[in-house]
């Protein structure tokens, strides 16, 4: 087993992978079905604290296997075999949902991460004999995951022998939780792993398909309790119809930012990337809860408010924009949505609920899902929808050779370097990563210097810095030319 290439091309998925994420289908559409009782009950705030606590197992788990994977995917029998004991504790797990929500009985979720934790530790400890490079790393993995694993045992231990009290559980927890997402970060400082930007990007966008889906899924179930209530009406088409615009305008929003490519030219920030993303999917599951309870409410009376149903829409979507927002700025130098339209948006999204005790749910849900429909036309009409935003650039690097300086005075050297511009050899820092490459006709140019609208002899593909100073060094000459001419013609 060896690390795969940083730079590999056309890295994608595998088929394992795909297997290995349908597992947290079901682990996912257990813990926000249980979320949604707590809603339609009026105890949401109580049931948050549970559901954000098996949360966190799903998706930490997800998340070893899946950077473990991005470096050490091989794909031979071992690495398969183990794979598939993760995915036999990720169905404990979601087995054990409803005990942990509903009795604080964490008991199967334990036993099912220990599963998975175990041949996590396992594989780690096989880059570590057969990958000498990444040696260090592979077993301070295998032994951070150990000791974080062993901290859990200890704390279901004593919850269940009511060694500790209810009121330090989520302390301990959330030191737990605290040791788990240092792990990472004190493996990787002996020797960083071949994770590769563009798979991880990818496989992240895969996990939040998946809750966009579940969310669908929620909001279905929500309409078939509805119309056995109250059959079909105006507010569940409503409803429904603005829960789809909704969700819909969020998966238009996420996919808009090319994580990879920013990922790829800032490694050091797949932290704030990776961590910021709990509650990008945690906003997900919690707001497919939302509609479901929301779209349920038009068919028959619940417990819980129409206060109550709006904010468990609205805080999520808020949660989802801002994060979006939050993780993806230091990355990109377009970020996806922009600051003034993702605060507006996160406000207007927040204040909206206000109006439930008068106006009903209908209206505001409605209300919500017209707002985040109007942040992802603001976002295309901005101009990353068609282009998508380009990476954070990094500085030139030293032995790139600077833009040859035209002799003064000279337009006809200027030109020169406008065309030598044109080739694409030099960039300014300002228009983000150099370009390079083959002179025009070489074998292997790509379209970007062979034609098309960038291409060779296009005025895009020249460099605005590079444009600006070339036309000011004309203009210049024509004035001395002007001058010497008035000069001359002087008695």
């Amino acid at each position: 087993m060896t690390a795969r290439a940083i730079d590999e091309p056309h890295r994608s998925a595998s088929p394992l992978e795909l297997l290995f994420d349908l597992t947290f289908v079901v682990a996912v559409a257990a813990v926000t079905a249980r979320y949604a009782h707590h809603v339609a009950d009026g105890h949401a705030l109580t049931g948050l604290v549970p559901f954000l606590q098996v949360f966190f197992a799903v998706w930490w788990a997800w998340m070893n296997f899946t950077w473990f994977a991005s470096s050490y995917d091989t794909d031979d029998v071992p690495y398969r075999l183990l794979t598939m004991v993760q995915m036999a504790g990720v169905l404990v797990i979601a087995a054990g949902v409803p005990a942990a929500d509903g009795r604080s009985d964490y008991r199967a979720v334990a036993i099912g991460y220990l599963v998975m934790r175990t041949a996590l530790v396992a594989q780690w400890l096989r880059a570590g004999a057969e990958d000498p490079a990444g040696r260090r790393t592979a077993l301070r993995y295998a032994l951070g995951i150990a000791v974080a694993q062993a901290g859990w045992i200890l704390w279901i231990v004593a919850a269940e022998a009511g060694a500790l009290p209810s009121s330090a559980q989520v302390s301990c927890f959330a030191l737990l939780a605290v040791l788990e997402l240092a792990v990472p970060r004190w493996a990787e400082r002996a020797a960083p792993t071949a994770w590769h930007p563009h798979h991880i990007a990818e496989r992240y966008g895969l996990f939040t398909l998946i809750l966009f889906g579940e969310s669908v899924l929620a909001a279905s179930s929500g309409v078939g309790s509805a119309l056995d209530e109250a059959g079909p009406g105006r507010p569940l088409i409503v409803v429904a119809g603005s829960g789809l615009v909704l969700l819909f305008s969020l998966w238009w929003l996420y996919f808009l930012a090319p994580a990879g490519d920013g990922l790829d030219g800032r490694r050091h920030l797949s932290y704030l990337w990776g961590y910021g993303h709990y509650g990008i999917f945690a906003g997900l599951a919690v707001l497919g809860a939302g509609l479901e309870v929301a779209v349920e409410q038009t068919g028959h009376g619940l417990r819980a408010s129409p206060l109550a149903i709006c904010y468990a829409v609205a805080v999520p979507t808020a949660v989802f924009v801002l994060l979006l927002w939050i993780v993806h700025r230091p990355l990109l130098a377009e970020p996806v949505p922009r600051p003034a339209v993702a605060l507006c948006g996160a406000a207007a999204v927040l204040l909206l609920p206000l109006a439930a005790p008068r106006a009903g749910t209908v209206p505001v849900v409605a209300g919500i899902a017209a707002v985040c429909a109007l942040m992802a036309g603001v976002t295309v009409a901005l101009g990353t929808g068609e282009k998508g935003a380009r990476p954070r650039p990094e500085p030139l690097s030293e032995n790139v050779a600077p833009a040859p300086r035209p002799a003064r005075g000279s337009s006809r050297d200027a030109g020169q370097v406008s065309q030598k511009a044109r080739v694409g050899h030099t960039r300014a820092p300002s228009e983000g990563p150099e370009r390079t490459g083959p002179s025009k006709g070489a074998p292997g140019t790509s379209s970007a210097f062979s034609g098309g609208g960038d291409g060779v002899g296009s005025p895009a593909a020249v460099p605005r810095a590079v444009r600006a100073r070339t036309s000011f060094r004309r203009r210049r000459a024509r004035r001395r030319s002007a001058w010497r001419r008035r000069s001359s013609a002087c008695p």
